[in-house]
């Protein structure tokens, strides 16, 4: 008997429950929320789609009532407030951290085998913020950047080569942001690099298109992405829970690896039954190396500002 938490109800949170749920992830997706009755009138809604769209998965809602979410085996967490007008990052950092902490705590008083993946912004440092606060080993908490990065790339360059998104596989790595760093290099088209099918001006432009990705859905309808962030997260939910050992980029703290000690960053791992089997370092180049790094140096800033918030 498998059972997922998705801890925020709004659109991405939603969103995955419905995956989960469709696709007959776990046996129960348990949906919590602050807001009385969402999380309920939504479970209630997809549950009353299951004889529609043929599948068994129970949906459960609850507000703020952790006690239904006991023994889940994997909890994924949406909850935080989008930036608003007039307020700064360290606002932000500040009020999100807040509320990652205390869905952390909730979440781990009662699912203390839980393996935790973190959705909400700033994505890297609220992984830190709930690696911090749940005291859990690395590798059962990490955060959902990498997946969502590498589809929008993988589709653009679906759409560029008129080609099926089945077919290209890619590995993106660094920061969830503008400094995230996709790897041409270890981008294939039905096992065809890339670089052999597409001009390298049209794919820099994929590239940049794809770290401006978020930012573009924004900017079209006035609020950020739930579709794919919600399935990208499923997706990882899938990999433990089925023990798949899918090699997926997830943002995980590094000790060491890649030469970057005590940072929250997306590399390509292992996806499995015990939550991060294994973390897979590449060959870099010394251009790769050098994203990487400037990636890095960006999300040790954002750390620090949490660091300096906590310890007040």
């Amino acid at each position: 008997m498998m059972k997922i938490t998705v801890v925020g109800a709004g659109n991405v949170g939603a969103t995955c429950a419905d995956v989960l749920a469709y696709r007959e992830i776990a046996n129960e997706v348990v949906l919590v929320d602050i807001k009385e009755g969402v999380a309920e009138g939504k479970a209630l809604d997809i549950w009353q789609k299951a004889p529609i769209n043929l599948y068994d998965t129970r949906t459960v809602g609850s507000t703020n009532d952790y006690s239904k979410t006991a023994g889940s085996d994997v909890v994924v967490i949406t909850s935080g407030l989008p930036r608003k007008p007039g307020m700064t990052r360290d606002d932000l950092i500040e009020t999100n951290a807040g509320i990652v902490k205390s869905v952390t705590d909730n979440v781990v008083k009662h699912s203390p085998e839980a393996i935790i993946i973190v959705v909400s912004n700033p994505l890297d440092v609220m992984t830190y913020q709930a690696h911090l606060s749940s005291k859990l080993p690395r590798t059962k908490v990490m955060g959902m950047a990498g997946i969502l990065d590498t589809a929008r790339y993988r589709a653009f360059l679906a759409e560029a080569l008129n080609v099926s998104p089945k077919d290209i596989q890619a590995v993106l790595m660094g920061g969830h942001g503008d400094t995230m760093v996709p790897l041409p290099r270890y981008t294939t088209v039905g096992g065809i690099p890339v670089t052999e099918l597409i001009e390298k001006d049209k794919l820099d432009a994929i590239i940049e298109r794809t770290k401006t990705g978020g930012g573009e859905l924004v900017k079209l309808m006035g609020t950020s992405a739930w579709y794919a962030p919600g399935s990208a997260a499923a997706q990882m939910a899938e990999a433990i829970v089925k023990d798949q050992r899918r090699v997926f980029p997830v943002c995980v703290k590094l000790e060491g690896e890649y030469g970057i000690d005590n940072c929250y960053l997306g590399v390509p791992v292992i996806l499995g039954k015990n939550g991060i089997e294994k973390i897979i370092e590449l060959d870099l180049n010394d251009e790769e190396k050098a994203l990487l790094n400037t990636s890095r140096d960006h999300v040790k800033e954002v750390m620090e500002v949490l660091d300096k918030l906590n310890s007040k």
